[in-house]
């Protein structure tokens, strides 16, 4: 049966346990939890919500309240997500060296990202979600040290884990290490409630913060007073940051951890990759290194022991790193031999004409323009207040991506979008297409006028930017943009436009 929720936050958790059926060792059943099915794709939506109802709960957060947090991106866009749905505008800061995509989706849902210099590593940001929560009275969620995100976990998690193995054995749960939140949460409850199944904690290799056997300096207040010495960049984005977590500290402390696996970067990767390519199923770089380390232990587990293993998100935050490298958009030599093995549809050989029909083809008759829309056309393009128009069709690419030139130089202008719904009474947009024939000589879209000079369309106006003309002819127009931008315009033409192989 389908189950209706209310919002979007009715969704959070519940996520499938899936067992693996190649990668696993044959007397062995090793099952991931696809933390990807929460509705933004990772566990951190679970820590999001948790978070934030408890502070409403406590009356900690104020409605229309501003929400600051410092993250690597997965709790962001879960925090983004539960924001949007319950009305609070939403701050973060995140070190510039993670993954494009995140920072695009809290944008996209609603948040201002801060970004900190990667030098400054996970501290960096943390210290500037401090610095400016405290200076506008913002909601910093903390998420390192919230017990809040452990909360959720023993709530959720933990039970859904504890479910699906009612009644079977249970010998080994593996997890990363990143904001300790789950680490702590569910370990806490499996070792009261099944205590024979050993937590496995993984982390990288080259920065092995618990491994190490170092405790994390902390200032007064409990905040880490500086990186762990043994802390190293890594690849594993949202594991291990430059400091040992209060809440990982905390399962350190209570003994939680009964075993700490080093994983090395070409395994996590490796593993991320088999997984999508023998399992199908697509997890990020953190599952990839936890899946490794779930096969480290599944190697010298007895025969029949049950294996759970957590899957933080989607392999989609990832396109931008080497999870992805290697794999391209443009046809690879195998696929341009299993285009050339038919004679239709390849981009070596020339386009067949129509065959020949039996049957005349309908005559369309040219629309020819009224008074009332040529008069248009004309007060348009002598428009002081609006010197430069753009002709355009509302989702061409080719307009589309003069639109984004002008958009980042912050150069205003007027759309007429001439197959919008304003524009298909009696065929007005093909009347005013009539219209600019008859002015520019062209019948392509778009068409480009400044104070009613045509430019031409976007290659043209491509070329008109390129060489500076165009900037001119919106000054002496008046036309104030931003001069310092420097893009080059065919840049932001479609991919498919681009000579291919």
């Amino acid at each position: 049966m389908t189950a209706k929720f209310d919002n979007v936050l009715g969704t959070i958790g519940d996520t499938p346990l899936v067992r693996l059926t190649k990668l696993a060792p044959r007397l062995v059943n090793v099952f991931v939890k696809l933390e990807a099915f929460n509705p933004m794709g990772s566990v951190k939506d679970r820590l999001a919500l948790g978070i934030i109802e408890d502070a409403e709960r406590r009356g900690t957060l104020r409605p229309g309240q501003t929400v600051i947090e410092a993250t690597s991106g997965n709790t962001g866009i879960g925090l983004a997500m539960v924001c949007a749905v319950k009305g609070y505008p939403l701050v973060v800061t995140m070190a510039e060296n993670f993954s494009i995509e995140r920072r695009k989706m809290m944008r996209f849902l609603g948040a201002k990202v801060v970004l900190t210099p990667a030098a400054l590593k996970g501290s960096g940001m943390l210290a500037k979600a401090v610095e400016l929560a405290n200076a506008h009275g913002w909601f910093l969620c903390r998420q390192f040290e919230n017990e809040a995100n452990a909360d959720i976990h023993s709530r959720t998690t933990a039970q859904e884990i504890l479910s699906a193995f009612e009644g079977e054995r249970l010998d080994y749960w593996v997890t990363g290490c990143g904001t300790g939140g789950t680490l702590k949460g569910v370990a806490r409850v499996l070792k009261a409630q099944r205590p024979q199944t050993a937590i496995v904690v993984c982390e990288p290799d080259n920065s092995p913060t618990l491994g190490s056997g170092i405790a994390q300096a902390r200032d007064a207040d409990g905040s880490p007073a500086d990186s762990h010495p043994s802390f190293r960049p890594h690849l594993m984005q949202g594991w291990t940051p430059d400091f040992i977590p209060k809440l990982t500290e905390d399962a350190v402390t209570l003994k939680l951890i009964d075993k700490i696996v080093p994983i090395n970067g070409v395994d996590a990767l490796r593993c991320a990759r088999e997984l999508a390519r023998v399992e199908g199923i697509f997890a990020g770089i953190s599952g990839g290194a936890t899946l490794a380390g779930a096969l480290q232990v599944a190697a010298s587990a007895p025969a029949g022991a049950n294996i759970v293993c957590m899957l933080p998100d989607t392999g989609e935050r990832y396109l931008s790193t080497p999870l992805f490298d290697g794999v391209g958009a443009d046809m690879t030599e195998e696929e341009v031999d299993i285009s050339r093995s038919t004679p239709s549809a390849r981009f070596d050989a020339s386009v067949p004409a129509p065959a020949a029909s039996t049957t005349a083809p309908p005559t369309l008759s040219e629309p020819v323009a009224t008074t009332q829309v040529a008069d248009f056309v004309a007060r348009v393009l002598s428009d002081a207040e609006q010197p430069l128009v753009l002709f355009a069709l509302e989702w061409c690419e080719f307009c589309w991506a003069v639109r984004k030139l002008f958009a980042q130089c912050k150069i205003p202008y007027r759309s007429i979008d001439l197959d919008s719904a304003a524009y298909q009474r009696n065929d007005r947009g093909g009347q005013i297409r009539a219209v600019l024939r008859e002015r520019s000589g062209s019948k392509t879209i778009p068409q480009v006028f400044v104070g009613g000079e045509f430019i031409g369309g976007a290659t043209e106006t491509f070329d008109a930017f390129r060489d500076g003309r165009l900037q001119a002819l919106l000054t002496q127009r008046g036309v104030l943009f931003d001069e310092s931008v420097r893009v080059d315009p065919y840049s932001l033409l479609p991919g498919w436009i681009h000579p291919r192989r």
